[in-house]
């Protein structure tokens, strides 16, 4: 988004003056933190970025591919950007985040998704920033940025001194951990950029052995074909066989390799007041959500970032996870969706069914194979 000139008031405070003033309105916005960039990728960052893409490690993110050339370099997203002013809100929580793992009858929904979308509020924290900045100097121009563009936001965070790209390729700092939200503001001004922040994951690894899927090739590479956050959220289709008992019951997203961070002893409980977890997300019960329709998917999620996955990718986690649970009680739930109107739905509820209940899967599909098309869902049928 852009936010045009308006001529207020003339510019006569010093660069640093208005640095200053700037770190203060934030705050009083709500930004945790805010750090100052110059509009610019290393060289290293994007020849890592490039083999990610080369590597086909987007898997159906195209997006990322098709817009390459603007990601990398911050001038060619937007050529009279001098300034990326960074900021980051925590969304530190009192949960465990990996407790929910051994409870084959809940869904673990990823932290950051148990609350409203963070997209919405911080863009309209970024808009006030920016429009403020804009009040302060008659010669600024700024565009405002949440995930919504096509932004190597991390490697700027990292040179603006919010955090480093751990090995696990997400930004950690030293105050809050693995835990925070980041929005960009990107400006025409020439502010004085702080100082990048180095390195500290030193020889750790736990990120990198915690990964129930191996989705890292290596420190600080990701395969995200392999990613749970991605295979939950990213990925339209049918996700593989051979990854989905590796899933456990994580249902949207994944907090795995942030969670084991040591980084995190540091980390700060969030202000509840916009962000705040809502409780039926905190460990919801998998009967109840594998039964949700689209109506009622839309109302639960109103608000949510799980609402722009849509009902029937959501609803194929929630059996996935079943599938996972070893409960068989849940088969009530499950065999009534091997006719649903989704092919998605239907595969995985005949997997699921299959791992949970094979007598019942068997039956099923004496009875329905032969008048299913979808050559998926027929393949669902045929692998047990």
């Amino acid at each position: 988004m852009l936010i045009g000139r308006r001529a207020t008031l003339n510019h006569s405070s010093s660069q640093g003056g208005i640095k200053a003033a700037l770190i203060d309105e934030a705050h009083s916005l709500g930004f945790d933190e805010v750090r100052i960039a110059e509009a610019h990728v290393a060289d290293e960052v994007s020849k890592n970025f490039d083999a990610f893409i080369a590597g086909g490690h987007y898997g159906d993110m195209a997006w990322m591919a098709d817009k390459a050339d603007r990601r990398r370099a911050p001038k060619a997203l937007w050529s009279e950007v001098q300034t990326v002013i960074s900021v980051a809100v925590n969304y530190g929580s009192t949960a465990d985040p990996l407790a929910l793992l051994n409870q084959t009858d809940r869904g673990a929904v990823s932290v950051y998704a148990r609350g409203r979308d963070y997209h919405d509020v911080l863009k309209k924290r970024l808009k006030r920033l920016a429009r403020w900045l804009v009040e302060q100097c008659d010669d600024a121009e700024v565009k405002v940025f949440v995930d919504t563009a096509p932004v190597l936001e991390k490697p700027l965070a990292e040179s603006a001194g919010l955090g480093w790209q751990g090995k696990h390729t997400n930004l950690v700092s030293r105050k809050y951990g693995s835990w925070l939200f980041l929005g960009e503001v990107f400006t025409t001004l020439s502010l004085p950029p702080d100082t990048p922040e180095q390195d500290h994951c030193g020889s750790c690894s736990k990120c990198l052995g915690v990964c129930p899927t191996d989705a890292f090739i290596d420190a600080y590479r990701l395969d995200a074909r392999r990613c749970i956050s991605y295979l939950t959220i990213e990925h339209k289709g049918h996700i593989s066989a051979e990854l989905r008992p590796l899933m456990g019951n994580r249902i949207y997203g994944c907090d795995d390799c942030l969670a084991v961070c040591p980084w995190n002893k540091f980390a700060t409980v969030a202000e509840p007041k916009v962000l705040k977890s809502r409780s039926e997300l905190e460990a919801p019960h998998l009967a109840d959500l594998v039964q949700l329709d689209d109506a009622d998917f839309r109302t639960m999620f109103s608000g949510s970032p799980i609402k722009r996955i849509g009902r029937d990718r959501f609803v194929r986690n929630v059996l996935i996870a079943i599938g996972n649970s070893d409960n068989s009680d849940l088969a009530q739930h499950v065999a009534p969706l091997s006719t649903d109107e989704s092919p998605l739905v239907r595969a995985m509820a005949i997997w699921a069914l299959s791992r949970i209940s094979l007598s019942q899967a068997v039956d099923k599909r004496e009875a329905e194979m032969d008048q299913e098309s979808d050559a998926d869902v027929r393949r669902e049928w045929a692998a047990f």
